[in-house]
């Protein structure tokens, strides 16, 4: 009875069961048996196996199969998969390995989250025990190395980003475009999907590691320098401009009063927190990094886990309007501390920038004008903040 409304269920959210599988003969029919007494929508991709997997495949004519003369990588096999998905009309892929570290038996847990969710935009990734014996050291490692990056591309913290069993919901995907081919595009699919509004969330799943029919295909050092690549690529993009898209999108979305009210002085951080958002935003944005202010305001908010929208909107003081008293106080500041005079006046920096030919004035001035300027907008902030914080507290108590 259970089972049978496990079924209804997948037909009634359109959904079905996608899995690549590369030279896994020893485990192949135990995962298709398995998945095939929850579900009949089941799409295998054979991505160019060269052991009995093809003949194996033969005895399951009932199911959707696409076959790779050659092997082409997991990406491309998902990718080909979720295109098939797509065409036959389904609106969830579920994904799950073939090497038999997944139980099929766990397939309702994706699907009973995906009912009672009021989200329907909802990416699923099965949450495996990395602690329990038998997990390669290996796997357990790059597991937090993965963690970290995607929190630090997205913003969500999760415990699991490389399971492959996972749940897709394919009307975003189909509108996405992705160029990793192996491992690597499950990396490149969630981040993508988290950049888009899609929620991304770990659900509890087993797992089991044999090594004594498991057929793994990651290869550490170059799967590894891939992996390594693509987030590099996604840390760049995240830095220059998802970032600041977020920060842009809610300001124009808040307007100025409201943006002002809300993120600055309706955020729940501490107003020791906010202060040395705001010192750290004015020095980033008075420091000598013409065309990097953004990408390192972002970076260090995030690493010392500041208030982005207030260190960013302060690194503004650098705006273009503003740069050529900028470069002028920095000179003056510099020149003092030097203990030396050049001789120009606001006027020619202002036309010509001619501070620039003193490079070392300039560097020596702007830093220090940085480093004071913070200091003294982040007191003034958090004095600010604590007394705003507790007359909000006594008007909330009144």
């Amino acid at each position: 009875m259970q089972n049978n409304l496990i079924q209804q269920k997948i037909i009634d959210l359109n959904v079905c069961v996608l899995i690549p599988t590369y030279n896994n003969e020893r485990t192949l029919k135990r995962v298709l048996d398995g998945v095939l007494l929850i579900t009949k929508n089941v799409i295998v991709v054979n991505d160019g196996s060269t052991d009995s997997t093809s003949k194996t495949l033969k005895s399951y004519q009932e199911i959707e199969q696409i076959h790779f003369p050659k092997n082409k990588g997991k990406g491309v096999a998902l990718r080909e998969g979720f295109k098939k998905a797509i065409a036959l009309g389904y609106e969830y892929a579920i994904t799950i390995d073939s090497d038999g570290q997944h139980f099929p038996a766990d397939i309702p847990n994706f699907i009973n989250a995906l009912e009672v969710s009021n989200d329907k935009n909802l990416l699923l990734i099965g949450s495996r025990n990395m602690n329990q014996e038998g997990v390669p050291g290996k796997s357990s490692f790059g597991n937090k190395f993965s963690n970290f990056w995607f929190w630090f591309e997205t913003g969500i913290k999760l415990q699991d980003t490389q399971s492959g069993f996972r749940l897709y919901p394919l009307n975003v995907i189909k509108n996405m475009t992705f160029y990793a081919t192996k491992f690597e595009f499950e990396i490149e699919v969630i981040v993508k999907s988290a950049w888009r509004g899609v929620t991304v969330q770990n659900i509890p799943i087993q797992v089991l590691y044999d090594e004594n029919e498991r057929v793994s295909h990651f290869r550490p050092f170059k799967d590894f320098t891939r992996i390594s690549i693509l987030n590099t690529w996604l840390v760049i993009v995240t830095l220059f401009y998802i970032k600041p898209r977020d920060v842009f999108r809610k300001l124009k979305r808040k307007g100025i009063k409201r943006f002002f009210v809300e993120d600055f002085l309706g955020s729940g951080d501490s107003a020791r927190k906010k202060g040395l958002s705001i010192a750290l935003g004015v020095f980033i944005g008075l420091s000598p990094f013409w065309g990097f202010h953004t990408v390192i305001v972002i970076f260090l908010a995030i690493f010392f886990r500041l208030n982005k929208a207030i260190a960013f909107a302060f690194s503004n003081v650098s705006l273009p309007p503003f740069i050529p008293f900028i470069l002028y106080a920095s000179f003056e500041f510099g020149q003092y501390i030097m203990n030396v005079d050049y001789g120009y006046t606001k006027e020619e920096i202002i036309e010509n920038f001619e501070v620039l030919t003193h490079i070392k004035a300039y560097i020596i001035g702007s830093f220090s004008l940085a480093i004071i300027s913070a200091t003294v907008l982040g007191i003034c902030g958090y004095v600010f903040f604590l007394i705003f914080d507790k007359r909000k507290v006594v008007l909330n108590n009144g």
